[in-house]
């Protein structure tokens, strides 16, 4: 894929860069080492600062960045400036709680005496430059998420971002510099894949986060791995949304189809996998299969648009080939299920039902505006058809049942669940998934701490 901004809402090519060569990695390689031996040592106050300046920047540039987003990779601009306040409230989160999170910690007395020592602390110290490989799904906050807590922890970043949305990602370089932040401390790595792996092999480079393919996670680990290098994968997700009989069936269809189509359907927490309680199905998936079809697909620079263009050809040829197999295979198209006639990379928000184990939309991810629908027995199957997927990212439960609440959060593998609400990542809550969709959290003191050097110091006596 080539460096450049591609408008997916007509395929218009708008800006081209060139990648950068090996003297210029190497260059900023060598910058992000030198800077870090300086910057571990900024007292906590001053990063605090140079965070909130960031902060403020970010939302005095929020429409203007909203707008590039959107031209990047097609979210509607409401969403791309939601996405924008939402970084800058996490980096105000970072810079007051990142003391408190990384606070030496003490031992309880008695095993402080049982190890024969005088006084054990804990610390937590910076391991130094990460790099950080991400996507253009949300192409601010998935990087901000691994920034604020890692910068506020005293490591210094290196990004490599998705070819389809470069200046953005030019845009977060510039906005720690000109925050303050030494030279330095944050840069982007204008290159394509091929260097990536030399890149992660560099001595220099101590860890390395990714969000994005489970093939791109495997690579990227596999390299760290064969390294002995620390890393946190967000991987990809097929989250289940499960409706029981006790739910605000109106409220629960409403959110399920802000959950499933929110950023356009391509979101690794977006609900993908709507399972529905038998005495239920037929009520939910009437007002469902409507909310679906009375979304707007259109220009996502008009603020009335709910749904924009995939960010890719391929993606939606991708999208269009699980909805081809499961058709074939005897799915039933509730709606949509085609691309509308529109210039630029469109798919209509979609509801298939009758879906079975051996389809590839019921294994593989579903990365755009289309829902499974699948009715459940009981508890025990809902449960069961949850836990049949190779991903483990969230979880969402609608029921005002205590019993089936704690059955649900005992039973389900994710990384979390949430009743009676759509998925959301907060920066104090801790974000990540099991199985296949990775390993490692981001957010809240848990992420913080992934990129740090948990260090006993044990005194004699």
């Amino acid at each position: 894929m080539p460096i450049a901004t591609v408008n997916p809402a007509n395929g218009e090519t708008l800006k081209t860069y060139q990648a950068m060569g090996a003297e210029e990695i190497e260059r900023r390689l060598q910058l992000a080492e030198a800077t870090f031996r300086t910057y571990r040592a900024t007292p906590f106050a001053e990063r605090a600062r140079l965070t909130h300046r960031a902060a403020d920047l970010l939302d005095a540039a929020a429409d203007d960045i909203a707008r590039v987003m959107t031209t990047e990779m097609g979210k509607p601009v409401g969403q791309a400036r939601a996405e924008a306040a939402k970084c800058a409230k996490a980096m105000r989160w970072y810079a007051d709680h990142a003391e408190s999170l990384l606070a030496d910690e003490e031992p309880a007395e008695s095993d402080v005496k049982d190890s024969g020592a005088a006084r054990v602390r804990v610390r937590y110290r910076p391991l130094g430059p990460v790099l950080a490989v991400m996507p253009w799904n949300f192409p601010l906050w998935q990087v901000v998420r691994f920034a604020a807590p890692a910068l506020m922890a005293g490591n210094v970043g290196l990004l490599k971002h998705a070819s389809n949305v470069p200046q953005t990602a030019l845009f977060l370089e510039d906005l720690f510099h000109q925050a303050g932040f030494p030279e330095g401390v944050f840069q982007t790595l204008l290159i394509g894949s091929g260097p990536v792996e030399e890149i992660l092999r560099d001595e220099r480079i101590r860890a390395a986060t990714l969000t994005g393919s489970e093939p791109a996670g495997r690579a990227v680990a596999s390299v760290c791995g064969d390294m002995v290098k620390k890393t946190v994968l967000e991987l990809g997700g097929s989250d289940p949304y499960v409706v029981m009989p006790s739910a605000d069936l109106d409220r629960a269809a409403d959110v399920a189809v802000t959950a499933r189509v929110q950023n356009n359907g391509q979101s690794c927490i977006a609900a993908k996998r709507f399972i529905v309680h038998t005495d239920v199905y037929d009520a939910f998936a009437e007002k469902f299969v409507a909310g679906m079809r009375a979304l707007t697909v259109g220009d996502p620079l008009e603020e009335s648009t709910d749904v924009g263009p995939l960010a890719t050809e391929q993606g939606r040829a991708d999208l269009e080939e699980l909805v081809d197999d499961a058709r074939r295979s005897g799915a039933s198209v509730l709606c949509g299920g085609e691309r509308p006639d529109l210039p630029g990379w469109y798919y209509a928000p979609t509801v298939l039902a009758g879906i079975d184990r051996e389809m590839r939309i019921h294994r593989e991810e579903a990365f755009g505006p289309v829902a499974t629908l699948y009715r459940a027995g009981d508890l025990d199957e809902a449960v069961l058809i949850a836990n049949d997927s190779p991903f483990g990212l969230s979880s969402n439960v609608w029921t005002r049942d205590e019993a089936e609440i704690d059955r649900f959060v005992h039973d389900l593998e994710a990384g979390a669940v949430y009743v009676n609400g759509m998925t959301a990542s907060h920066p104090a809550f801790p974000f990540g998934g099991v199985k296949r969709s990775g390993y490692g959290r981001e957010l809240s003191g848990h992420g913080i701490r992934e990129f740090c050097n948990i260090t006993t110091v044990w005194h004699g006596a």
